[in-house]
């Protein structure tokens, strides 16, 4: 998996390597890491360096005597030249760097002003600075983070820089895997920083943050025991239940359906109206209409306005449940069994007595106070989805494209992480390794083009099986 961490704990980790090593080792590290990150710089070129105090203006420096030897020409605007790291600027100089009191007309830029460093926002200087770059786009590089935005909170300050590609130091930051700081990291939050390995991993705690990777398929047989054991049979891979769908949205009870039916789950059983229930059936044979035992629950969508009614249906069974869409607006004040809420940034608004905007603005801070509040896991949806659970590490998902924003895609993933909850994966796993499937399914169904929920759901098997045997591919980058 991809991991991230805190400010405080890349500090500690820094200053525990820093002690093993000797002096100036570190950034030696460091600088040669960035400068080898820039060899999209060709000779002649000019590549302003925008530095500030402190160690993260010293990596810069120190990367600028590098591709200064291999005839990238250097400019440097240094912020405070009172605070700048004096070794380092001489050996820029040193090398041939040239002092310039404001950017001007380059056409490659490198933001090496806080990094991690610094409070959320910009003034000053460093404020122009960042306008400079938002007016002119010059290809622009930060260093560790974008300057000025929140790295623990990830959420985008009114003055940051935006750039084009982010070059980080040691391990992944919050700001560069959760929106919406991330849109701030590389095109239009897409792209993930490059990682240098200085050699910090073995003074690392936990991660703050984590994302599922194509390689990371073991998680399905370390989660799924029964896939180890070849007498499994349907029921000891679980039954899940459908409730979804309605008069008015007849279409969401087929693709909740149809995403149950490409999971783990042995069985998929659907209770409904009499009408719907054979639809069901009809479109999908494999599925058992009417009342029985199941290991977990989907209900809302597509519920209408029986929605109440089988959440409360659902929640009477005592097994874990998956609750999407309608049913999010009858939830009880606490949940007797291991829930799995799925919403929208509007639905968790609507949840939390707030406005939308306020969630897209803090989707960490808002998903975290949900999962908080009902001691439960929120699967907020969004282009970066988010997995909370308190007391696990939380779960960014990194696969999907804006395609992925189609009606009925949520009815998809919400009986895809059903069927996963049935067959014996908790609320984080199973709606983790759902999100990173739909959304890798998305790509695989029409790379680049548009998709349809259905064709979401018919591409998730040959995707769960490629993940499973280690050769699903990149499913992250959906411009290809």
């Amino acid at each position: 998996m991809l991991r991230a961490h805190s400010v405080a704990d890349v500090r500690a980790a820094e200053e525990a390597l820093a002690a093993t090593l000797p002096d100036g080792e570190l950034m030696r590290r460091a600088a040669r890491g960035l400068a080898d990150a820039l060899d999209h710089v060709a000779a002649g070129e000019v590549v302003v360096m925008l530095v500030g105090p402190g160690n993260n203006g010293g990596d810069a420096l120190y990367a600028a005597v590098h591709l200064l030897d291999r005839g990238v020409r250097v400019d440097l605007c240094l912020l405070d030249a009172a605070t700048v790291h004096v070794d380092g600027l001489g050996a820029a100089l040193g090398a041939g760097a040239l002092l310039v009191d404001a950017p001007s007309d380059q056409r490659h830029c490198l933001d090496a002003l806080f990094g991690i460093g610094a409070r959320p926002g910009l003034t000053g200087r460093a404020a122009e600075w960042a306008e400079w770059i938002s007016g002119t786009r010059p290809y622009t590089v930060a260093v560790d983070v974008p300057s000025g935005v929140d790295v623990d909170g990830a959420t985008l300050p009114a003055q940051h820089v935006m750039a084009d590609a982010t070059i980080t130091l040691g391990t992944y930051k919050t700001a560069l895997l959760v929106s919406p700081a991330a849109g701030a990291a590389g095109w239009n939050g897409t792209a993930i920083a490059e990682l240098v390995d200085i050699g910090l991993a073995p003074h690392l705690p936990e991660p703050t943050v984590e994302a599922i990777e194509a390689s990371d398929g073991h998680l399905l047989v370390d989660t799924f025991d029964w896939l180890r054991n070849p007498t499994s049979h349907k029921y000891s891979r679980g039954v899940v239940g459908i409730s979804a769908g309605s008069e008015q949205y007849a279409g969401a009870a087929h693709l909740c359906v149809a995403g149950a039916l490409t999971g783990m789950a042995g069985m998929v059983r659907f209770v409904g109206d009499l009408h719907l229930s054979r639809r069901v059936v009809d479109r999908a044979p494999e599925v058992v209409a009417g009342p029985g035992r199941v290991q977990a629950w989907v209900v809302g969508p597509g519920g209408g306005d029986e929605a109440e009614e089988k959440l409360r249906a659902a929640l009477a069974d005592g097994v874990p449940v998956v609750v999407d869409a309608s049913a999010l607006a009858f939830l009880p004040d606490s949940f007797d069994a291991p829930a799995l809420l799925t919403p929208h940034a509007g639905e968790l608004a609507m949840m939390l007595d707030t406005r939308r905007e306020a969630v897209e603005a803090e989707p960490l801070a808002h998903a975290t106070e949900a999962a908080h509040r009902w001691g439960v896991t929120i699967l907020l949806k969004g282009s970066r989805t988010l997995v909370v659970t308190p007391g696990r590490t939380t779960r960014v998902n990194l696969t999907g494209s804006p395609w992925l924003g189609t009606a009925g895609s949520g009815d998809v993933l919400a009986g895809l992480a059903g069927s996963l909850l049935a067959s014996g994966a908790d609320p984080h796993d199973a709606g983790s390794i759902a999100a990173f499937l739909h959304g890798a399914a998305s790509i695989r169904a029409n790379r680049g083009g548009p998709v349809t929920a259905s064709a979401v759901a018919a591409a998730l098997p040959g995707t769960l099986a490629a993940f499973h045997d280690g050769l699903l591919g990149d499913v992250r980058d959906w411009r290809d």
